[in-house]
């Protein structure tokens, strides 16, 4: 039987995303300490490949891969699972999980169950682990709000929210308009 002192010198943040990494079946995520599964619906999968399929070839061009891998946000509970991530591919290579700050760019599509931790707690904590840039999706208010200029207290610059149809520009290092009429 074990005992308390058993897990003296545990940590429990590492405990606990070591955990998440190794659940049978489904992918999963850690939001503010609340393991939550990873299972998107088709309708959802569409938007991301929308937004996927525009920014692969400059994410190519710019030595990046783009994909849904792990990001951890050390310090806290929170252990994300992007919709998509641009990550330069050297960074990648071998990586089990990524820092926000390692990424050019995170996208994140929404879903009537987790609206909110997208567009409020993902918003905060990505702008606290310094992710450059900040692409919402938000498929029940039929917008895209793009954040950028992170900070400890949020995103200090955001464009958006703009009505699906609207072309909204990617700045540097991409520099390309994204055509949002195909997510409606």
């Amino acid at each position: 039987m074990s005992t308390a002192a058993d897990y003296d010198g545990v940590d429990p943040e590492r405990a606990l995303k070591y955990a998440v990494q190794h659940i049978k079946g489904d992918r999963a995520q850690i939001i503010e300490g609340i393991i939550e599964p990873v299972s998107p619906t088709w309708d959802h999968e569409a938007a991301a490949e929308a937004i996927r399929d525009q920014i692969r070839p400059r994410a190519r061009e710019l030595g990046c891969v783009t994909g849904s891998g792990n990001l951890d946000l050390p310090g806290s509970s929170n252990w994300y699972v992007p919709d998509i991530a641009v990550v330069p591919a050297a960074h990648a290579k071998g990586a089990t999980a990524l820092l926000p700050e390692d990424t050019l760019l995170i996208v994140e599509v929404t879903s009537e169950s987790n609206r909110d931790t997208d567009r409020v707690v993902k918003r905060k904590r990505y702008a606290e682990y310094r992710a450059p840039l900040y692409l919402v999706v938000d498929r029940q208010e039929r917008s895209v709000t793009l954040y950028s200029e992170p900070g400890r207290l949020g995103y200090t610059r955001a464009d958006g929210p703009h009505p699906y149809g609207t072309r909204l520009r990617l700045p540097a290092p991409f520099d390309l308009d994204l055509d949002t009429a195909e997510l409606a």
